[in-house]
């Protein structure tokens, strides 16, 4: 912070840096602010501009002046978490946003670093490598990122891709939307694994179409009599499967069970819409081939989002089919989709130059460090109330509660003491896993996944009388 011309200007800049270091403190914490002195070498201003900063929080109550020690920042607790109406999920979204609240819900994995620094320097050099003509790169940004698509899928001459397979939307959302409106699936149902990402599930709801839910066991199999009764039964002319890892249960469906479950789509005439959203989170990615390289070629679709592998700075989804070209272009084109040209082409070099294969090995090794440290940690304080196993990828686990307790009033009761878990029933449209769990490694400083991991213990003794 540089000494500003106004002293007006000086004291709110220092003023505002207080509160900002008052907020990040613990709820209900009694903490030692930074002395005259030093602040004032820190911000490089003078004493008696933070002496004034000071005087301003002292008269808001935000601070109080000890003698011969200093100030002190009294923390406010939290306040009592307010549930919205029944909405689980507008309530675990309110408060895993909170900077108040020790997250261990699991979300979105992130990246050991961004991919944002490397983009900006493509997109640098292409401007210098092309002019722009009419307001736009040349070449075409769609036309090289969907070629890099189809070739990073292209297994051999028979299992291949072409650039006029790939479907590009803004987001995840829209893209589903789009392909669920150019299927028209109408009066018929769609069959999916469960536990499952709630964002992909409430899409089908949205879009008012029916789901059969279809658990996985334990092993990542399915119950394959109950999976062919539904294909045979129900009208089915979807299925929802993931390519190889099923988040947030952690597991990849056994060899046998995999190529059975193809057969049976292909005996039954089922397009597969394979999710291929996890698989480069696989800690161990094996030789076993995909679910789409067992099943009817003229039946898939394939969707995944740039997201998972390049970042936050590319946030866009893809979709892949040899099929319905003529609804799908459709569909798309009154969608009106509009991705920034360079960015497009500046994330094809990143996958033609196997800069992403790097970031997401590097991404693999940070998720197998955090958990195997999380499962670990797990089993010092929730070994004897939680059953869970190591994942086979991904950023969290899956876990469920031994003694008969329900994970939604748990995770109302957590709220007041400032950990936000997520709910199992989250993952199922139709209210399953209510003794189930999803937690992973928390946003804030190592220390505070035992602190967090204690604090659920403690609640779950109490839940069921054990204390």
């Amino acid at each position: 912070m540089k000494a500003p011309h106004s002293s007006e200007f000086a004291y709110r800049a220092v003023y505002r840096y207080l509160v900002e270091l008052i907020e990040q403190m613990a709820p209900g914490s009694y903490s030692r602010m930074p002395s005259l002195r030093d602040l004032a070498q820190r911000l490089n201003v003078s004493i008696s501009t933070v002496q004034y900063a000071y005087s301003l929080l002292e008269h808001e109550g935000r601070v109080q002046p000890v003698p011969k020690s200093g100030y002190y920042a009294r923390v406010p607790a939290l306040e009592p978490a307010r549930p919205s109406a029944g909405d689980l999920l507008q309530d675990l979204q309110q408060h895993a946003n909170s900077a108040r609240m020790l997250v261990l819900s699991g979300g979105q994995e992130q990246a050991p670093q961004s991919l944002e620094a490397t983009l900006l320097g493509i997109e640098r050099q292409l401007l210098r490598q092309y002019p722009r003509l009419g307001g736009a790169p040349q070449p075409c940004g769609e036309l090289e990122l969907r070629t890099a698509l189809a070739a990073r899928y292209t297994r051999s001459a028979q299992l291949y891709w072409s650039a006029e397979d790939v479907y590009l939307a803004l987001d995840l959302r829209s893209l589903l939307e789009t392909t669920l409106a150019a299927l028209e699936l109408h009066n018929s149902a769609v069959v999916v694994t469960t536990p499952c990402s709630w964002r992909l599930l409430r899409v089908f709801q949205a879009a008012r179409i029916r789901v059969l839910e279809v658990p996985l066991q334990a092993d990542g199999g399915l119950d394959l009599e109950r999976f062919a009764r539904l294909l045979r039964d129900e009208p089915v002319r979807l299925a929802m499967l993931a390519s190889r890892l099923s988040l947030p249960h952690g597991s990849i469906m056994p060899e046998a069970a995999r190529q059975a479950v193809a057969r049976l789509l292909n005996q039954h005439g089922v397009w597969l819409l394979e999710n291929d959203l996890d698989s480069e989170l696989c800690l161990s990615p094996g030789s076993a081939a995909d679910l789409r390289e067992l099943v009817d070629p003229q039946r898939l679709l394939v969707f995944s989002s740039l997201e998972r592998s390049v970042g936050a700075e590319a946030p866009y989804a893809f979709l892949l089919s040899r099929q319905w070209h003529g609804p799908l272009l459709r569909q798309f084109l009154l969608r009106g989709f509009r991705l920034p040209p360079l960015r497009q082409q500046a994330v094809a070099r990143l996958y033609s130059k196997g800069r992403v294969d790097v970031h997401l090995e590097q991404l693999r090794a940070r998720l197998h460090e955090r958990l195997g440290l999380l499962y670990r940690q797990m089993q010092l304080y929730l070994g004897t109330q939680l059953e869970f196993q190591m994942p086979a990828g991904g950023g969290c686990i899956w876990a469920r509660v031994c003694a008969p307790v329900e994970t939604r009033p748990l995770f109302h009761r957590l709220l007041q003491q400032g950990l936000v878990i997520a709910p199992g029933e989250l993952f199922s449209l139709q209210g399953d896993f209510r003794q189930h769990l999803r937690l992973g490694w928390p946003a804030g400083p190592q220390g505070d996944l035992p602190y967090g991991l204690s604090v659920l213990s403690d609640e779950l003794r109490r839940s069921n009388g054990l204390n």
